[in-house]
């Protein structure tokens, strides 16, 4: 066998061989490759959906704090302001008490006054009688001189 001949059996076994490589081998290798491709632009295209995700969800996590933070705020300012309308209320009741009360007091004040200035006169009218009896050395009769009494009584 000369060069040529094993030269072109070799070349046409190589051929076979590239051509049942090509028609059985070759397809489920780059079925393979295209799937594990695919696999990965699947993977791929999944973190970015996560990505952008979770920037979606921190977005909303910052407004719900951001939200909760002025509603907060807002009761806290609320609270504040019943607060003080509260101590302003009571306040106002402690002094309408206060008022209430000297005004109770003035009252009994100017009664007990009223009972000391006539207690007062009773005993005037009736030190008045004990020194007309003295000056007269004679008894007076206070139930006759009732009526004489109780002017005396009114002018004091």
């Amino acid at each position: 066998m000369s060069i040529n001949a094993t030269f072109f059996a070799q070349l046409v076994v190589f051929f076979l061989l590239v051509m049942v490589t090509m028609k059985f081998v070759w397809p489920p290798i780059a079925k393979a490759l295209d799937e594990r491709a695919s696999k990965i632009a699947d993977g791929l295209a999944a973190a970015d959906k996560a990505k952008s995700e979770l920037s979606s969800a921190n977005k909303k996590v910052e407004e719900e704090l951001a939200k909760s933070r002025t509603e907060t705020t807002t009761r806290l300012a609320d609270a504040e302001r019943r607060a003080l309308t509260i101590i302003e209320e009571a306040k106002a009741k402690a002094e309408e008490e206060g008022s209430k009360i000297v005004a109770l007091a003035k009252v009994e004040a100017e009664q007990q006054a009223v009972k000391a200035r006539e207690s007062l006169r009773e005993q005037v009218a009736a030190l008045a009688v004990k020194g007309a009896e003295q000056i007269l050395r004679k008894e007076v009769n206070a139930g006759v001189h009732a009526d004489l009494l109780s002017r005396l009584k009114t002018e004091l």
